[in-house]
């Protein structure tokens, strides 16, 4: 009798505290699903007035889905974190979880998140775009692709060179395209017995035959040096920077023409052989 007097008390404790409860429960579980269809629904409401406003501004394709993704998964986070506290879990609790998950990722994955913060660098700040030519970690190539984590370059041989970010961002990086035009060094060197002043003539004069060289400012020729075996001259001349390479191997190409023609030496390294023979004895 006594144990189904007992039995009929946990019952009734049973029913109590479902009575006291569960209305609370159900509470809170439809409030946290109503702020979760509501969390969504603005969500998707800000995600598409973002993608309205970067249609408007002439932002870099990569930043523009790097960002968006970037504020979506945001938003989502702090959404998840409103629904669970709502649910009953403490958010400091929940926040510490949260820490020590961020702190272990980020420990395991250093560089990762080194490239990631270049990449990030990189599109907001735009050192080179796509198309642009540049000369970064020892290795010259146009820029074929940007993404988060690695920059792409196109090298002369057509090889891909796939460059971590992280180094992209904090090192040195020469944008050959970043200005309009470049000015060009040659170096010639002329014979001790060749007319200067008729070298540096024809010189100029290559320049003023070639449309691809930018008259202004004008080319400029002068002597930089006085070798062991030559006189040597420098060359100095402008050219937009998409014709930039014609014009540089044209100047070459008629440099060595012209001299030939007009019989000024351009000197090469020499050396003379003199084999001393000995009288062989019978």
């Amino acid at each position: 009798m006594n144990e189904l007097s007992n039995y009929q008390e946990h019952i009734d404790k049973a029913i109590d505290w479902a009575w006291i409860t569960l209305p609370g429960l159900a509470i809170n579980l439809i409030t946290a699903l109503l702020i979760l269809f509501i969390g969504l629904y603005i969500i998707r409401f800000l995600n598409k007035m973002i993608r309205k406003f970067f249609e408007r501004k002439d932002y870099d394709l990569a930043l523009e889905s790097f960002l968006q993704s970037f504020i979506s998964i945001a938003l989502k986070i702090l959404l998840f974190v409103l629904v669970i506290t709502q649910l009953g879990v403490q958010s400091s609790s929940l926040i510490a979880i949260i820490g020590a998950a961020g702190l272990a990722i980020g420990l395991a994955l250093q560089g990762s998140l080194s490239n990631f913060a270049g990449g990030v660098l990189i599109l907001l700040f735009k050192p080179f775009k796509v198309g642009d030519f540049i000369s970064a970690q020892g290795v010259d190539g146009s820029v074929k692709e940007i993404t988060i984590f690695y920059t792409k370059l196109t090298t002369f041989g057509n090889q891909i060179a796939i460059i971590p970010n992280g180094k992209l961002s904090n090192d040195n990086v020469i944008n050959y395209n970043a200005l309009s035009a470049r000015r060009d060094n040659v170096k010639v060197g002329i014979g001790y017995g060749s007319n200067i002043k008729e070298a540096k003539n024809i010189l100029l004069q290559i320049c003023a035959d070639n449309e691809n060289i930018s008259k202004e400012p004008i080319p400029e020729v002068y002597v930089d040096g006085l070798g062991d075996s030559s006189v040597n001259l420098t060359l100095r001349f402008w050219a937009d920077t998409s014709v930039f390479w014609p014009a540089h191997f044209y100047v070459i190409e008629e440099t060595k023409s012209r001299f030939d023609a007009a019989g000024i030496e351009i000197p090469f390294p020499q050396r003379d052989v003199h084999v001393k023979g000995q009288q062989l004895k019978a």
